[in-house]
This record gives C-alpha cells, structure tokens and sequence, in this order.
C-alpha cells in the first residue's frame, strides 16, 4: 500500500488544492493531508481554523493532519511513501525541485511527486486569492463556499 502525504499551509484551501487531492486519490491507495504549523509565515488562519476548513471540504477518506518541522521526519515517523506537491509554473518547479533534492538527500526512501494542477488554477495561489478578497472581487470559482465566507470574515474583521 503506498500512502503518500499532501503538506502544505493551505491558508487558505483552494478548489487547486482539492483538485491535486483528487488527483493524488487516483495515483496512490491513500493520501493524508498535512497543515504545516510554519512559525515563519503569519497566516490568516489559525492552525485549527485550516483544519477545520480542510476537512469540511476534503472527501472523508482523506486524512487531515498537522505537523511541524521537516516534511521527511514526518514521513519516517509515520509510514509514508511519497510527498506529493503541485507545480503550477515554472517558478514552482525550481523550488520544488530543490525542494525534493534536499528530501532525498535527507531520506532517500521517500519519494516526491509532482502533479500539475488542472488548467483553470495553474495560476491561482492563496496570497492571490486573499488580495482578491482584501480588495473585494470574486473568489468563488477559486474557494469552496465555506472557505470564501471564513476568509471574508477574517479579512474583513
């Protein structure tokens, strides 16, 4: 059985997020996400908020975790395989790529994947979609409903 795990900050959780879930469900027999507790970024959403958010929007087979530290420890800890990450640009894939050289360095048995988003998010990014929000435009081909209306209540407190 090959378990793979999805982290990210996902502040906020994106319709590309969920999209690379569904994705990641086809490829591997079970796919846990993983909300990183990052001391280095400020989010907009708590910790348990993102938890929150993610499994009131994430199918029910997938797990929903937190963790903290590095990626590789996290998955010598407990069991996975694979790291899947999204790669929306060109950008994304010189830091990825760094990114799964220095994972493998740090733990040769797990692998990173790497999955492309469908079209319609390649160029979608939280930070994008909370200065959309800050600014009042729409987010709601880019949020589900109950993600779109957190966000505008955090941003607009």
């Amino acid at each position: 059985m090959v378990r793979a795990l999805y982290p990210g900050s996902f502040d906020p959780v994106t319709f590309g997020h969920l999209d690379l879930v569904e994705r990641a469900l086809r490829l591997f027999d079970s796919v846990t996400v993983a909300a990183a507790e990052n001391i280095a970024k400020q989010p907009v959403f708590t910790l348990a908020e993102r938890l929150e958010l993610l499994r009131a929007v994430l199918p029910a087979r997938v797990q929903v975790v937190t963790f903290r530290g590095l990626v590789v420890d996290y998955c010598r800890a407990h069991g996975f395989d694979v790291i899947v990450r999204g790669l929306r640009t060109m950008s994304d894939f010189e830091y990825e790529y760094q990114m799964a050289l220095t994972n493998r360095h740090l733990n040769p048995a797990v692998e990173t994947v790497f999955v492309m988003p469908n079209l319609q998010f390649s160029y979608v990014s939280s930070s994008l979609i909370k200065d959309v929000v800050r600014n009042g435009g729409d987010v709601s081909t880019y949020l589900p409903p109950p993600v779109e209306k957190a966000l505008r209540a955090k941003l607009s407190s």
